[in-house]
């Protein structure tokens, strides 16, 4: 390659990349009319929450009745086997999310794939890893109140309620968030909501090694605002409590809510609070491919960074199948951030719950996707993959201490100890293992998983 050129007649210029920007979709809102249960819904239905959340389907009987002819009978027969064998949450999904869906190739379409999933999408040899567990990340073991799990030196995570606006197939918090399913009896919370919410302030209030809380749950678009902003409000007014994160897929999948009166109000209160205190007030969503972001979306996210919300950031999931793909993290990232102004903030491994091996992908998938990224958002858009490890935290995926690509075993360090270990000396010098998808295994590896006992 001839590099050498005239001063001031450089030669260089646009190259050909593997992925082109700028994208060639056109950001509109789909046209739910096309979907036979909403042809003759009006834009002022469409738009309205209550409306929303009463056409919410909640079953494949109401899918069925929603999408009619559009849904093929073995993908139904195939979604109703896999609720009464491997789903870990139920049906829940509200229509502003099913109009994302590609719904003349359900089959296929990655926003089905995780929303609604299949029986045949899931393995059949290892459709659970030996390790997998309920509360993957033992995030009940670390409460310190209920709901409240102190797991960083600084920061905590505030579990408000159990419910969300759309149920995930891959929820990470399956074992405490949504409907029973005939696989899994939800964990219920034992204490009262008010009386839950002033345990965890009066820790917080106790605990001025905090200076950051994640308000989440279950999604705080299920939180009434009525209740949800006295809890803030509240958090506002402990002197250590330096950075609120509000926490809600529901942004994406029904923004609706985020554009009503009386939630807009609040969280307007809030930002101005926020803003007198001294504390960075954000939003941080969950969308997993491009598809699932719409101008409505758009619009909810401009009313929040209008009235005060330092950021509003996306922290997605790696899922097999949805968007395991440069082009498909690319397309999200740019869509996040030219269209819906999102910061696209993290990507997370899928965690082991049970029955998600057709989703996960291993470390070394994980590091070539972050490398084959890097260089085309800049920097402070660039969206960190993270492994969060099992007692451990979120570490960047290339920040392995050990891999046995071999057993698909990687082995984790960290600096710091959880609320269960304050008395574990050894917690700072153990190696902590996280285990990739068998099936992303040689043959040697899968062999030697098939001879181990699954963990209790």
């Amino acid at each position: 390659m001839n590099t050498t050129s005239t001063r001031g007649k450089p030669d260089a210029g646009p190259a050909q990349q593997p992925f082109t920007y700028p994208l060639r979709k056109e950001f509109v809102e789909p046209d739910w009319r096309r979907i036979p249960g909403f042809k003759d819904v009006t834009q002022a239905e469409w738009e309205s929450a209550l409306w929303q959340r009463k056409h919410t389907v909640k079953n494949l009987r109401e899918l069925k009745a929603t999408l009619g002819a559009l849904l093929p009978d073995d993908l139904a027969m195939s979604m109703e086997l896999d609720q009464k064998e491997r789903a870990t949450m139920s049906i829940l999904v509200p229509p502003q999310m099913l109009n994302t869906m590609a719904v003349e190739d359900l089959w296929q379409d990655p926003v089905r794939r995780y929303m609604l999933p299949a029986f045949a999408d899931r393995r059949t040899d290892w459709a659970n890893h030996p390790r997998a567990s309920r509360d993957s990340l033992h995030e009940a073991d670390m409460w310190v109140v209920e709901g409240l799990t102190h797991r960083y030196p600084t920061k905590v995570l505030a579990e408000m309620l159990p419910t969300c606006p759309q149920y995930c197939g891959h929820c990470t918090r399956m074992d405490l968030v949504g409907n029973d399913v005939p696989q899994v009896s939800k964990h219920k919370f034992a204490t009262g909501q008010k009386e839950r919410y002033e345990q965890m302030l009066d820790y917080l209030r106790r605990t001025p090694t905090v200076r950051d809380v994640v308000v989440s749950g279950g999604d705080i678009a299920n939180l009434p605002i009525q209740a949800l902003e006295p809890f803030v409000s509240a958090l506002m007014d402990i002197p250590n409590i330096r950075d609120i994160r509000l926490a809600s897929k529901g942004l994406m999948a029904l923004p609706q809510h985020f554009l009503q009166d009386s939630v807009l109000q609040g969280l307007d209160r809030l930002a101005k609070k926020a803003v007198d205190r001294g504390v960075d007030l954000a939003l941080h969503t969950h969308v997993n491919h491009a598809e699932q972001l719409t101008p409505l979306v758009g619009k909810a996210v401009r009313k929040l960074l209008d009235m005060g919300f330092r950021d509003v950031r996306n922290q997605g999931v790696l899922l097999r199948g949805v968007n395991d793909s440069p082009k498909a993290l690319l397309d999200l990232c740019f869509t996040l951030l030219d269209h819906a102004k999102i910061l696209p903030y993290y990507f997370y491994m899928c965690d082991m719950i049970p029955n998600s091996e057709h989703w996960r992908l291993s470390v070394a998938q994980a590091q070539k996707l972050q490398h084959d990224i890097m260089g085309y958002m800049p920097g402070f858009a660039t969206p960190r993959i993270v492994c969060d490890v099992p007692f451990v935290g979120k570490r960047w995926i290339h920040q392995v201490a050990e891999y046995d690509r071999e057993r698909g075993i990687s082995y984790w360090t960290k600096n710091y100890r959880t609320s269960v270990e304050a008395n574990d000396a050894d917690a700072l010098e153990r190696k902590y293992e996280y285990f990739d998808p068998i099936d992303t295994l040689p043959e040697s590896g899968q062999a030697w998983w098939r001879e181990q006992p699954k963990a209790a």
